[in-house]
This record gives C-alpha cells, sequence and structure tokens, in this order.
C-alpha cells in the first residue's frame, strides 16, 4: 500500500511569469522536438503565463504562418490547446551574421511586448550549432538587447557544449559577460532537469540513513552510466568536430559526479548547491599524462547488431571521415581528492551504439567486515543502491536475505521504486522544469561559469594527449558494451550492465 503525504501547499509547482521567449534556431529539430514540446506542456499544466509568447528565428524562409503549421505538425496534434499556443508564436527569418535581423528583432519584440504585456522578461534561447554563438551574442548585446535595467531583465540560455576545449569556453563566457551579468546567463544541461538526477539532494540529505554511510569508509566504489542504443544518426558534422568527450564527459557525465559526491549544501538555494558543486569538481584529482591511457578508454563503433537489425560503423555513417579517429565511447576510472571520498574510485562510462539505452548512477557499498557465514560456505554480494534516470526513472536498493526453506541460502532481493507505479502522473520533461525555472529567475540546475571552467580543465588534459596520439583507439561492435578493455579499469568488480 502506497502512502502519499499532501504537501500541496509546497508541493505545487509555481507558475511562470509573463514572458518573451526567443529561440533562435527556431526550425530546428531541437525546438520542434524537444522544446516547443516543453512548452505546450507548460501551458496544458497551466505553469506558462496567457501573456507569455514565443519567437522563433532562424535562417529557414518562413513567415509566422507557415511556422505555426510546422509547429502544429511537429506537436501531432489538433485541439483548443495547440491553436492556443499557437495564437502566441511568431517567427522571424534572417541570418545570424546580418545585424539588420537584430535590428528587425528588437522592433517586432518591442511591438509583441506591448501586445501580450510581458513586462519585459525575456529570454533568449541558443538552440544553434555552437559555433554561431558569438555572433548571436555581439549583435543582440551591440543592439542593446541585453542590457539589464530596471524595468527589463534579458537571459540567455546557452545549450551545450560550452565551447569546445578550455580556452574557446573562456572566450564565449568572456563575450557572455561582456554583455550580461551571471545572473542572467542559464548555461543548460537538460540531463540536470530530469526528476531522479533532481531527487539525488533530496535522497541524500533529508535521509539520515544515507548520509552517515556516503563515505570512504562504507562505499567501494561508484558508477556511472550514460548508454545509448542509437549511432549518430544526422549529427555527423557536428560529432566529428566534438566527440563523445566533449558531448557527454565534460557537462553530463561530470555534473552527475558532482550531484552524487557534493558536501551538504548550507541550504537549498542556487548558490548553496553551486557551491557545493564547484568545490567537488575542483576536487577531482588531475590525470598524469602517462595514466590518461591507462584510466580513460577511447572507443569507437564498429557493425553489429542491434534489436536484431545490422547496423553499420562509425566510420561508414554519412558525411563521416572513413579514417575517422573521432571516440563514440569513452570510459573513465577518476578519484575525489577530498576527505569524504578519499581512495573511492568513480567509474564513468558513455557511448553510442551499445546494447541498450540507459542512464544510471550505481553506488557499490563495501563488503561486511566480518562475514560469520563462512562457515557455511556463504559469501554475502555486496549492497547496491542504482539510482535510475532514464528510461525507468527511480531506485533500486539490493540487499542481502535468506531464501525460503530448510537449508541457509543467501539470495539477492531487490527493492524497486519506479516514479511512474508510484505517482499518478508521469515526471514532467527535463526541458519542462528547466524552462520554467529560468522563466521565475532560479539558476539551481543550471551550470555556473566557474564549474563550467572546472570541468573544462579536467577534459583538457584528456583532449591534448589524444591530440598527441590520435591512433589510441579501441573498437567494439555494435549492440556490445564496449572495448573489452574498458573491463580492466576495475581491480575486482565489473560493470553493471542494466537488464542482465
Amino acid at each position: 500500500m502506497k502512502e502519499t503525504i499532501n504537501n500541496s501547499e509546497t508541493c505545487e509547482d509555481i507558475k511562470g511569469d509573463p514572458a518573451s521567449i526567443v529561440i533562435f534556431g527556431g526550425s530546428g529539430d531541437l525546438t520542434l522536438k524537444k522544446l516547443i514540446p516543453s512548452l505546450f506542456n507548460l501551458q496544458k499544466r497551466n505553469l506558462l503565463s496567457e501573456n507569455t509568447y514565443i519567437l522563433g528565428v532562424g535562417r529557414t524562409n518562413l513567415d509566422s504562418e507557415s511556422y505555426r503549421e510546422l509547429i502544429k505538425d511537429a506537436l501531432n496534434k489538433s485541439n483548443k490547446e495547440v491553436n492556443k499556443l499557437l495564437e502566441k508564436i511568431y517567427y522571424l527569418n534572417g541570418d545570424y551574421t546580418d545585424k539588420n535581423l537584430y535590428q528587425n528583432l528588437k522592433i517586432k519584440m518591442d511591438e509583441l511586448d506591448e501586445k501580450h504585456k510581458t513586462n519585459y522578461n525575456r529570454l533568449f534561447y541558443f538552440a544553434t550549432p555552437q559555433i554561431v554563438y558569438m555572433d548571436i551574442i555581439k549583435k543582440l548585446g551591440n543592439n542593446g538587447m541585453l542590457k539589464k535595467t530596471d524595468t527589463i531583465f534579458p537571459k540567455v540560455i546557452v545549450e551545450k557544449p560550452f565551447g569546445s576545449d578550455f580556452n574557446s569556453s573562456k572566450r564565449l563566457d568572456k563575450e557572455l559577460h561582456n554583455y550580461l551579468e551571471e545572473e542572467q546567463i542559464f548555461r543548460i544541461d537538460h540531463y540536470l532537469g530530469k526528476e531522479t538526477v533532481q531527487n539525488i539532494l533530496m535522497f541524500r540529505f533529508a535521509n539520515t540513513i544515507f548520509e552517515p554511510i556516503w563515505n570512504y569508509k562504507y562505499i567501494d566504489h561508484v558508477q556511472i552510466n550514460v548508454t545509448e542504443d542509437l549511432g549518430i544518426g544526422s549529427r555527423a558534422g557536428y560529432f566529428e568536430n566534438s566527440g563523445l568527450l566533449r558531448d557527454m564527459f565534460q557537462n553530463h557525465m561530470l555534473q552527475l559526479l558532482a550531484l552524487v559526491g557534493m558536501e551538504p549544501p548550507a541550504q537549498l538555494d542556487a548558490e548553496s548547491v553551486r557551491d557545493e558543486k564547484y568545490k567537488l569538481l575542483k576536487s577531482v584529482r588531475p590525470l598524469k599524462v602517462e595514466d590518461i591511457n591507462k584510466k580513460i578508454i577511447k572507443g569507437q563503433y564498429i557493425e553489429g547488431t542491434i534489436n536484431g537489425e545490422k547496423v553499420k560503423a562509425y566510420r561508414d555513417e554519412k558525411n563521416v571521415d572513413p579514417n575517422s579517429q573521432r571516440e563514440t565511447y569513452v570510459a573513465a576510472k577518476m578519484y575525489i581528492d577530498n576527505w569524504r571520498w578519499s581512495g573511492v574510485p568513480f567509474y564513468l562510462r558513455s557511448g553510442k551504439r551499445l546494447k541498450l539505452k540507459n542512464s544510471q548512477i550505481s553506488i557499490h557499498f563495501k563488503e561486511v567486515p566480518f562475514s560469520i557465514f563462512s562457515k557455511n560456505k556463504l559469501k554475502p554480494h555486496k549492497n547496491i543502491l542504482t539510482l535510475n534516470i532514464q528510461p525507468n526513472e527511480g531506485f533500486s536498493l539490493n540487499l542481502q536475505a535468506k531464501q525460503p526453506g530448510s537449508k541457509l541460502c543467501l539470495n539477492d532481493l531487490n527493492m524497486d521504486f519506479r516514479y511512474s507505479e508510484f505517482f499518478d502522473f508521469d515526471p514532467p520533461e527535463a526541458y519542462e522544469r528547466l524552462f520554467l525555472d529560468v522563466i521565475l529567475d532560479d539558476q539551481t540546475l543550471f551550470v555556473r561559469s566557474d564549474a563550467m571552467e572546472t570541468s573544462w580543465e579536467i577534459i583538457d588534459e584528456i583532449l591534448q594527449e589524444w591530440d598527441n596520439n590520435p591512433d589510441i583507439l579501441h573498437f567494439y561492435k555494435s549492440g556490445s558494451w564496449g572495448p573489452d578493455i574498458s573491463e580492466g579499469l576495475f581491480n575486482e568488480d565489473n560493470w553493471v550492465n542494466p537488464g542482465e
């Protein structure tokens, strides 16, 4: 029997203030597949103000009417709710490098802000390739559209990756700060909007049974897995320049590491939480050059079979260099040099064309210090706490229990919790939560400048070593769990593979 506590006063979502939402890349995949559906869902949940409007900006030659038709097709619905959203949607066509676009944008926004009574709460979402970020920032800034005043509070939402290495991220950050204060910058990592990721803080700091044992005395190691069964699809142009280390590790993986390992914040506000995440990332042990290729495994998928279907190798994908050394898989062994995590290894793994799509964090506790079952030839397994991020959001705890019967036999017992089974509604999409947080000026789940810089410092040494030795690449079959050599990162254990 499940029991819930009615916290209607504290647990109800707050409705967003009126806002002007400008999406650069308004006709792109991210906008049509993620951003617009998230805004639509916020409207259905009555969390999007009636005075909010959405202005798509893009290079595709559309007008507002044809843009609305495009969005209607993307939502694949036709009802009053859709029509209500379409009434608030507009489009502006132009080239991001053309200063005339921004002059027209300013005129258009002044007109729409007056029409919709938005109180000049302006959001500029960069859903574009990062190569055009600089152009957009400079031209918005030079047109006075990013200046904060007593009545106007512009905000910029930047999609990861935030730069391509330490130096480029610094240049991007400097450009942002030329026109914006840190409180106006929202560096979005959609993984941080997932319900289970947010719940890590609650799980750790609201339960006394876990926090006392969340340290080197009781935890043997931690595994963070973010795996995908898909290949690169149509993203070859981006992926050939980026690779998985930049695409996943510098942001998603290190942010998950920070949430699992951070110290308790002084209070649950944006700056306190982000202070502790930054401190944790500063404590990640730098890798020596000679250790990089021992503790960081770089892989690339070759042809194989997934779900009974043959798939091609990465080098055979459209628009990929047939001799490409770009990594589609990374496994790493890292340490955090502080009191709490002294000597505890953190294993991070992410890759494409692996056996299953899954994201989870597993906390592996140490063996019992002395087993009373040794004379019975029984060896208790380690307890494992698993935080499932996707696809089945929830938690599970592996315990040892006696198997029913006259003999003394130990068995693994899993205690499972799933959001979809416990609550009467599905968790909102990550972008829904993040959009609402930006509208409400809550930066808790967004990446701060110092944490971004530290993440790049961690990754930069690896990138430089790979540039110096591009041939260090381990191939793995599509549909497998990656290169066999990645198992060598462990002393005794192995990767926890979902479904096995």
